[in-house]
């Protein structure tokens, strides 16, 4: 299983969400998944299962496949809560 961050330009705040995703994937438990983050140019559906886009990049990331839209990129209890679901939906918890 593949988790992705993506953000418009690939730098800071797509990184800031891998880190973040790892963080709760940890805090669940859950192995066997790797998390990446791209650029939107970048970014295609076979480079991942799930993508975790900020709000401002909902429309644009739909072409991906399946797509979490984050309403703030920094709140963690919201992040914590959408990986958590997709873990269960996905059989991972």
């Amino acid at each position: 299983m593949k988790f992705a961050a993506v953000c418009g330009s690939g730098l800071g705040s797509s990184f800031m969400v891998e880190m973040n995703i790892n963080s709760v994937l940890k805090e669940l438990g859950v192995d066997g998944v790797e998390v990446a983050h791209y650029d939107m140019g970048s970014a295609a559906p076979d480079l991942a299962d799930v993508f975790f886009v900020g709000g401002d990049l909902a429309d644009s990331a739909q072409h991906l496949g399946e797509v979490i839209v984050l309403d703030s990129i920094i709140d963690m209890d919201e992040l914590r809560e959408k990986v958590s679901a997709v873990c269960q939906e996905k059989g991972l918890l």
